[in-house]
Order: structure tokens, then sequence, then C-alpha cells
């Protein structure tokens, strides 16, 4: 049971943020090629601004590794 309990802590710990990640990206393209197309000098700011919510993804998984590192060790 508290082998099931840590994976379900663990697939949320990517799950959603990887949704918060999708929903912010969904946003931040459209916006990021409107503003690509009048001034083509901000590519290095959107690179950045859509790079930043992929960290909240490796976060996640990091967060999840521990999760499941710890519960396997101290089962």
């Amino acid at each position: 049971m508290e082998l099931a309990l840590l994976s379900v802590g663990a697939a949320l710990a990517v799950g959603l943020p990887a949704l918060a990640t999708a929903w912010a990206q969904g946003r931040i393209g459209p916006a990021a090629a409107a503003s690509l197309a009048e001034k083509p000098e901000l590519a290095t700011t959107t690179i950045i601004l859509i790079a930043i919510p992929e960290t909240m993804v490796i976060l996640g998984f990091v967060v999840a590794v521990m999760i499941l590192l710890r519960g396997g060790g101290a089962g």
C-alpha cells in the first residue's frame, strides 16, 4: 500500500507540472511568434520565456525520483 501511495505521489509530481507547462507554453508560443514577426531581435527573450516553464517538469521529475528512491530504501 505504501508503494502504491508513493507511486501516485511521484506521478503527481511529474504530471501536474507537465500540465501546467503545456498550458503556459500554449499561451507563450503564439505571443512569442507574434512578437518575433514584429521584432526579430527578441529571439533570445522568446527562447528563454519558452524554456522557463520546462524547468517545472524537470524539477517535478527530480522530486519524483527522490520520492521513489526514499520509498524504496525505507521498505
